[in-house]
């Protein structure tokens, strides 16, 4: 593509034909401030904070979305630029509720930096009438209150065309305008899939998930409980960025130190139901593979896909595998083996998840998901960020937190398991297992790089102990619907499906850490992150599912085997079809 010279606020440049000029501001080292704006999936020019002045232009115009050409000059900070910022933000501000100190984004909200930068407080935005708002708390993950929002619409773009889910909109016209559900029907009545990405990119709080943290709290004081808690592979790389560390950077000790000086009784890993989940899992795919019965096989490890498949593709319920997810079989086996092991009647074993979903909030209030009769498997769910908020408030010193070991027996957790944090992970981890199980012979080469990745659909074939096995491997519902309708139409054919509801997997979970639009458009956020996995994979011991001694041990003393009748009682489940609204 041909260059084009431009001149900003008086100084030469030279940038690619057909860039924005947002795109060429930061080539120039400028950064131009948004609301709106993401890369590739709200490009509206709605919120005007991002308006320059172009000379010859009659009036400012977005950057985000206006071209530059031949010639071009561009002011990014003139008087009259920085005064349209200012008149927007406080016709923002005049129709924002304004609880900044108790708000749950304080600190890291987009429209809170932009009143700091340019000088507006409460004082100086405008008088007058307000939006009639409303608080819609219906969903078991996340509330949202629209009195906070100040429509950007970058909610309801990463539902439709990242999530290819599309429940929530821009509802009524003009000064009425408001994000909510056809019909204005509650958020947990409709076809929401609990991803939680709509509060990832939203720069306000105007959505936030479910705060559980109270009722951990009051677990953890209450004497008669025997608190538990479990941590996702992906906690480890995205908690750090809570307390100044680079992004992807592996926080495990300290973690489980935070965890301990909050009061956990103990503190496990959920690498070892992960590698629990990857026996069960790659023992029905074979199973499945050599009788060619419901293929392929789709993995459920990720609880938001689930949703989406009930509702969206019931067709493919005999295709989902019946395992838990990791957090499921944790809970599980903690109310079953860990219980009788410790002598603790199972009412009184509180178990505590810290995950990068929301979704996973969802899943815990599965009635199909129990291991004993009466008792929920997970009593709470807590997302990074909620564990960060706990941290912070108990005055604990993150960063200066000694390294401790998980608790046994369920802290050992091998590399496999690491993984399952990014997309491919899971397809990967049980590749590794069903390699050795079929030949009999010890995998050299562990790494599967053609399902690694960030891209939306990944596919490859292994010859394996002379099976041919074709995989596939998604990340992110709307490229789920693209996979599975070339499946139907049988433009494609594989033995065994790897999905994640969030793009770039669990890294890039609805409870991770919030990042700023303006990391989201020039950082890959769910690389780095996913680089973390990988090299903690790396220096583990153990990088195979199946050779965890603390899975062979739960195998010799309580299960027997793999898909056992007993195995199948308590870390197997089913499914429904979820009717579509």
């Amino acid at each position: 593509m041909a260059d084009v010279n431009i001149k900003i606020n008086g100084r030469d440049y030279t940038v690619p034909a057909g860039s924005t000029i947002l795109e060429a501001a930061r080539m120039a080292g400028i950064e131009i401030p948004t609301l709106c704006f993401l890369k590739e999936i709200n490009e509206i020019g709605a919120c005007r904070i991002c308006v320059v002045k172009v000379k010859g232009a009659r009036s400012l115009v977005a950057a985000c979305v206006f071209p530059v050409n031949e010639g071009m000059e561009i002011f990014t900070n003139s008087p009259d630029v920085i005064e349209a910022r200012k008149t927007t933000l406080k016709l923002i501000l005049s129709n924002h509720k304004k609880e900044c100190l108790s708000c749950v984004r304080s600190g890291s909200c987009e429209l809170q930096k932009l009143c700091h930068d340019y000088g507006i407080d409460t004082e100086t935005a405008f008088a007058g009438a307000k939006t009639k708002s409303f608080i819609d708390d219906s969903a078991s993950h996340m509330y949202r209150d629209n009195e906070k929002c100040i429509l950007c619409r970058r909610c309801v773009a990463v539902c439709e065309k990242n999530q290819g889910v599309g429940v929530i909109g821009a509802n009524a016209r003009g000064f009425d305008t408001h994000i909510g559900c056809a019909f204005e029907m509650p958020l947990g009545e409709v076809s929401c899939i609990s991803c939680g990405q709509c509060i990832t990119v939203c720069p306000t709080g105007a959505i936030a998930e479910r705060d559980d943290t109270a009722k951990v709290v009051e677990a953890i004081n209450d004497p008669a409980k025997h608190v538990i808690v479990q941590t996702a592979p992906a906690v480890r790389v995205g908690l750090g960025e809570e307390f100044g560390y680079e992004m992807g950077t592996v926080v495990t000790g300290k973690l489980v130190a935070a965890l301990r000086a909050l009061g956990f009784d103990k503190v496990f890993d959920t690498n070892f139901s992960a590698d629990l989940t990857i026996m069960e899992e790659a023992t029905e795919f074979l199973g499945r593979y050599t009788k060619k019965e419901n293929l392929p096989l789709i993995t459920s490890c990720s609880p938001g896909w689930i949703k989406f498949c009930e509702t969206y593709y019931p067709e493919f319920i005999p295709n989902l595998s019946s395992c838990k997810s990791p957090q499921g079989m944790f809970g599980a086996v903690a109310k079953t083996y860990y219980a009788e092991k410790m002598g603790i009647d199972p009412k009184d074993i509180f178990v505590v998840s810290v995950m990068p979903c929301t979704a996973k909030k969802f899943e815990a209030e599965r009635l199909d998901h129990t291991a004993v009769e009466g008792l929920a498997d997970i009593d709470a769910v807590i997302t990074v960020r909620e564990l960060a908020r706990m941290i912070k408030k108990a005055g604990i010193l993150f960063n200066q937190l000694p390294d401790e070991e998980y608790d046994a027996p369920f802290g050992l957790g091998s590399g496999a398991g690491t993984i399952f944090g990014a997309t491919g992970g899971v397809m990967e981890a049980a590749l590794r297992t069903a390699y050795e199980t079929l030949t009999g012979e010890e995998l050299e080469k562990l790494e599967f790089c053609e399902v690694r990745g960030i891209e939306g659909i990944k596919e490859a074939t292994y010859t394996i102990a002379g099976n041919e096995i074709r995989v596939a491997v998604t990340s992110g519902t709307a490229n789920a619907k693209k996979l599975l309708e070339m499946i139907k139409s049988g433009e494609k054919t594989y033995d065994f499906i790897e999905v994640m509801a969030c793009p770039g997997g669990c890294v890039n979970g609805g409870g991770q850490p919030i990042q700023p639009a303006s990391v989201h458009n020039n950082v890959n956020i769910r690389a780095a992150r996913a680089a973390g996995l990988y090299n903690d994979d790396k220096n583990l011991p153990v990088r195979k599912s199946h050779l965890n001694p603390d899975v062979k041990a739960i195998y010799a003393e309580y299960f027997g085997e793999p898909n056992s009748h007993k195995a199948h009682d308590i870390l197997h489940t089913g499914y429904v079809k979820r009717p579509k609204y």
